[in-house]
């Protein structure tokens, strides 16, 4: 993807016209996970600040200089190239002062489920214990990236609130990502207990977006895939599924608004909105529509069918997040658009 090109620069600048970014300017950030989705576009957003510090964390310089290369040679950044199931070492990171750490690292799609469930698991719960653990020695804000599906499956019709307790499923190994995320919430409101650690957490719908990974098995991702391929659209169901969405660059955007204006150990749902709750199938048409091809249907493998949600209702009210005064910006045909004109 060329990260100069306008639609990409235009994601860029409404990220950055958040209300109260020029707080951010002098601070350091550590995130891990740096190479993902989401850690791409949000390094993206706080190196055009100019005077942010950014201490990207990953398991492969390799991979992280094709992904972020054009900083390497830039004082404001750093790469440590760290297991994040590992702790850290304070002072082999940064010898200065840690302002906010944001521990994105995470498997995050249905075949890395499937196939790792006990790795997922240990990078979920190690990861953010570590992160916490740093934040807690250096005085510094940590924001939590949580998920949708710590709610598991909507009981009928019911949309997600904060206080929403779904139906979850510890049958099978699926279980490995919801419920590692769970327990990492639970891990950053008892370092606010014992600790006094100043945790901020968002828990994000289904982001997709440009700075998407080829190596992402998501849904979604497979349908952009396709729809660049200029190739039919492959649907592993029948695409009932009801999902919110969010466009990447407004899940970064609702991250940085979280960070300025979110309250300490609250929880705030990220969604793009009533335009990007849509089904699967509809999602899928909608790329197809892209290059004029169709949906077909294709049964699944076993190893997909053990990394599928059992969820086929979740859709996130983020009335509390525009409370604070958030708007997502990006309907689900704009957002796809963009998502494959910049990855073509």
């Amino acid at each position: 993807m060329n990260k100069q090109h306008t639609l990409y620069q235009e994601d860029i600048a409404r990220i950055l016209s958040v209300p109260g970014v020029e707080q951010l300017h002098n601070k350091t950030f550590l995130i891990t996970g740096a190479t993902g989705l989401i850690g791409v576009q949000l390094i993206d957003a706080l190196m055009a600040l100019g005077d942010v510090q950014v201490i990207a964390v990953g398991r492969s310089r390799e991979k992280a200089r094709d992904r972020l290369g054009e900083y390497f040679d830039n004082p404001c950044f750093t790469f440590f190239e760290h297991d994040i199931t590992l702790p850290f070492d304070r002072q082999e990171i940064v010898n200065g002062k840690i302002d906010v750490v944001i521990p994105l690292a995470s498997n995050t799609h249905p075949q890395a489920y499937s196939q790792y469930p006990l790795e997922t698991i240990l990078i979920n719960i190690k990861g953010a214990e570590h992160a916490l653990r740093l934040a807690a020695q250096c005085g510094a804000t940590v924001l939590y990236p949580s998920t949708v599906e710590v709610y598991g499956n909507a009981y009928g019709d019911d949309v997600f609130t904060e206080d929403y307790t779904g139906k979850l499923n510890l049958s099978n190994a699926r279980s490995c990502y919801p419920e590692s995320k769970r327990t990492c919430e639970a891990l950053c409101q008892s370092f606010k207990a014992e600790f006094n650690v100043s945790v901020k957490i968002v828990r994000l719908s289904r982001v997709f977006g440009p700075t998407m990974l080829l190596s992402d098995t998501k849904a979604s991702s497979q349908f952009i895939r396709n729809a660049i391929a200029g190739e039919d659209i492959v649907l592993k169901s029948r695409g009932e599924q009801y999902f919110s969405y969010t466009y990447v660059a407004d899940a970064v955007a609702a991250i940085l608004h979280v960070l300025l204006h979110g309250e300490t150990g609250i929880p705030y749902n990220v969604s793009g909105g009533p335009d990007c709750d849509v089904r699967l199938r509809d999602f899928a048409a909608c790329c197809a529509a892209y290059n004029g091809k169709n949906v077909v249907f294709d049964l699944p493998t076993d190893v997909e069918k053990r990394g599928f949600s059992i969820a086929t209702r979740a859709i996130l009210d983020s009335t509390r997040l525009r409370s604070i005064g958030f708007l997502s910006h990006y309907a689900i045909d704009e957002a796809i658009r963009r998502t494959i004109e910049l990855l073509k």
